[in-house]
């Protein structure tokens, strides 16, 4: 193979493309890998890491400011905003050079610039042609906005509320799922007045909605106002600010608007249409396998209809090396891949939702097992439940939580959903005390008709 053909050529190095690659180098593949910006993508560089670094920042805030609940004495004196700008983009750089440090050690040929896919084989990056037995499509994704609402000013994405250098005082973000109530949780923990606006109704509206209530309880607790089963009309800013106006008659005036109503597939003058690849409102058509309908060329993350998620990119950037290098790799449950939104509680959940299990398995039967019940998530005072959701007599098929480190216990819970366990089969298993994770423990427990900290 040459500097521009190889076994795989791969447009993307984001989560997806980047797992790809090193796999498929490992597997003794050659590899091209193209980006147009760097390496690790939008995951490391304008969204997972940045935004959970912001994040654990206004945890220590509220920490601090809650401090005397522990008996510890400490004021909160402000958010020194450059400080946080400062950490968060140190863990972004650490993790960017050790991302570039792998690259070199799996000796992949990284090459810097856009590519547009010019036939089954060949990508096409400032005049050089690159090509390879097979082509993987990871281009990823974008910010979406709502038709006649432009990005600009006053209102902004999340790649740009990420960089403020300032703590605003007031906010509305339009969109209640991850995204948006994720920086709501950040920036009511800076003591910034926030209203989320969503117009589905709940927050998180593609949880269990067990899990959507009890966030939208812990909101209000907190004081992030919310306003869900309403469209948005308009905006109009000036020097001042901007005004957000709703369907219902009601209008919000507020420093910035966020817009966070989802991301969508950034497939647009890459050539994908051209070359032949079937598409579906701008997302790529694969099958389980991830074959496009083109031979050789392969799809991966979020520009393939599903989750959104950089893991979930991640391991299907690991599936199609071993699929191309012969591997036949099982192919990748999508109910199987957890889910977490990191507000302030913490929002976790693998498998389906209890309408989705009874539309899919007709009879089912649940559980919840509240936080009050479990030692260590009493010491972190933080409020919260465990539901389970199984197939009546048979397995467990949705696993959701809600409190502050649920994200944690969500290893456990995948498996349990992707091992097919019976509540049965978990009960006997040895959780440390003092843990949250007794708490899936005790859920089992119960459902398998042990209940012990539970009362009636």
């Amino acid at each position: 193979m040459t500097d521009t053909s190889a076994d795989l050529v791969i447009l993307g190095g984001g989560s997806g493309g980047y797992a790809c690659a090193f796999r498929a180098a490992e597997l003794g593949l050659s590899v091209v890998l193209i980006e147009k910006d760097k390496l690790g993508g939008t995951c490391l560089h304008r969204g997972c890491i940045p935004t959970k670094a912001l994040l654990h920042a206004a945890e220590v805030a509220d920490s601090t400011r809650d401090a005397d609940q522990f008996g510890v004495r400490a004021a909160l004196e402000g958010i020194d905003i450059d400080g946080v700008n400062k950490y968060k983009d140190n863990i972004v750089s650490g993790l960017y050079k050790g991302l570039q440090g792998l690259a070199k050690a799996h000796k992949v040929n990284l090459v810097e610039g856009a590519g547009t896919l010019v036939d089954a084989n060949t990508v096409e990056v400032d005049g050089t042609r690159y090509t390879g037995k097979n082509v993987v499509l990871a281009t990823g994704s974008y910010s979406k906005t709502l038709p006649g609402l432009e990005l600009g000013g006053r209102v902004i994405a999340s790649e740009q509320a990420l960089n403020l250098d300032h703590v605003p005082n007031k906010v509305v973000v339009l969109g209640g799922g991850v995204i948006g109530v994720e920086f709501a949780s950040v920036w009511a923990s800076f003591g910034v007045e926030v209203t989320v606006v969503e117009a589905l109704p709940h927050l998180v509206p593609n949880e269990d909605e067990f899990a959507s209530k009890r966030l939208e309880r812990a909101f209000r607790k907190r004081g992030i106002k919310f306003k869900t089963g309403v469209k948005f009309t308009g905006a109009t800013q000036n020097d001042n600010g901007v005004s957000v106006s709703l369907e219902n008659g009601e209008t919000y005036d507020a420093d910035l608007l966020l817009v966070a109503v989802g991301r969508g597939p950034n497939t647009a003058g890459h050539g994908f249409e051209e070359v032949g690849v079937t598409m579906e409102r701008g997302f790529v058509r694969t099958d389980e396998r991830l074959r496009t309908n083109v031979p050789g060329v392969f799809a991966v993350g979020d520009i393939v209809p599903g989750l959104q998620l950089a893991h979930r990119g991640f391991q299907q950037g690991i599936f199609i090396a071993e699929e191309i290098a012969g591997r036949n790799p099982q192919p990748i449950d999508e109910a199987g891949i957890p889910r977490v939104t990191y507000s302030h509680p913490e929002v976790a959940s693998v498998g389906l939702t209890e309408a989705a299990a009874k539309e899919q398995h007709g009879s089912v039967e649940t559980f919840t097992y509240d936080l009050a019940g479990n030692g260590k998530s009493q010491i972190l005072k933080t409020q919260g439940a465990v539901k389970l959701v199984r197939a009546t007599d048979g397995p467990v098929v949705g696993l959701h939580m809600v409190g502050d480190r649920v994200g944690e216990l969500i290893g456990e819970a995948q498996l349990i959903y992707n091992w097919e366990a019976l509540p049965e089969d978990v009960a006997p298993l040895v959780h440390a005390h003092p843990t949250q994770t007794e708490a899936l423990g005790e859920a089992h427990l119960a459902l398998a008709g042990k209940p012990l900290h539970v009362h009636g």
